[in-house]
């Protein structure tokens, strides 16, 4: 009788084995068929910019990751993290329309370098200054006083922003850097300084000297309205600073 029972306690054991060994097979087979359906991710980006930024730091490489996950539908598009935070690993260098992110308190004032009045030949304080913040990315913010200094004179212009370019490349090896295009004015600044008028041609110029440097260039031509300016048609109200970093924040994957 008691080798009847064990008999058939081992035939329970066997018959439980095998039923478990049936559901992990089909378990096994669904996941297969589903990842032969699953539409594949294009990597190709990813990789062409890893491949083309061989020094990059891991933390922009995961942000690059991060933002083809976002295109391709596998990742957490919602972010609820404060355009403080955001920047926290970046620094905005410029003059007195980027000195406002931090009047508006719209960045901290580890995030931005910026000095009211100044010229291309007058950054080696705030280049040492940014290096001292050890940043991964730097936004550029120049342009608006040398428009003005040069006065027609583009090739001039350019050859100053990008002698400043080489200086922070070397102060800054390792970081990033995007140039943001000089704003357009409104037509009553332009009365006043009419060498103003030729910042268009400036930025084509501009624009054409990043992609020669292989940087990133940020045209922020489609967040311009003449809302957001103050009354001398060149500077800007409290409620354009959030729009533009959010722009470069877009554009660098903060």
């Amino acid at each position: 009788m008691k080798k009847t029972i064990k008999r058939k306690q081992k035939l329970g054991i066997r018959i439980g084995v095998g039923c478990a060994l049936v559901i992990t097979v089909i378990l096994l087979a669904v996941q297969g068929v589903s990842n032969l359906t699953k539409k594949p991710v294009d990597t190709s980006e990813g990789i062409a910019y890893i491949k083309g930024k061989e020094s990059a730091d891991a933390k922009t490489i995961e942000q690059k990751i991060n933002q083809l996950e976002k295109k391709d539908g596998t990742g957490d598009s919602s972010d609820t993290r404060s355009m403080k935070e955001r920047f926290s690993g970046a620094v905005v260098m410029g003059d007195s329309i980027a000195a406002s992110f931090t009047e508006y308190d719209v960045l901290n004032t580890s995030s931005v370098v910026a000095k009211i009045g100044i010229h291309f030949s007058e950054l080696d304080d705030q280049i040492e200054q940014a290096k001292q913040l050890d940043p991964q990315i730097v936004f550029l913010a120049y342009g608006m006083n040398d428009v003005i200094k040069t006065n027609g004179d583009v090739d001039k212009f350019i050859k100053d922003y990008s002698d400043v370019i080489k200086k922070i490349q070397k102060a800054m090896p390792d970081a990033h850097i995007f140039v943001n295009a000089v704003f357009p004015v409104q037509e009553s600044a332009v009365e006043k300084e009419p060498a103003l008028a030729n910042i268009a041609d400036y930025n084509e110029k501009l624009e054409a000297m990043c992609e020669k440097k292989q940087i990133g260039y940020i045209d922020n031509s489609d967040i311009i309205e003449d809302e957001y300016y103050e009354e001398d048609g060149i500077h800007f109200k409290a409620n354009f600073y959030p729009i533009w970093a959010e722009k470069m924040a877009e554009v660098a994957t903060l």
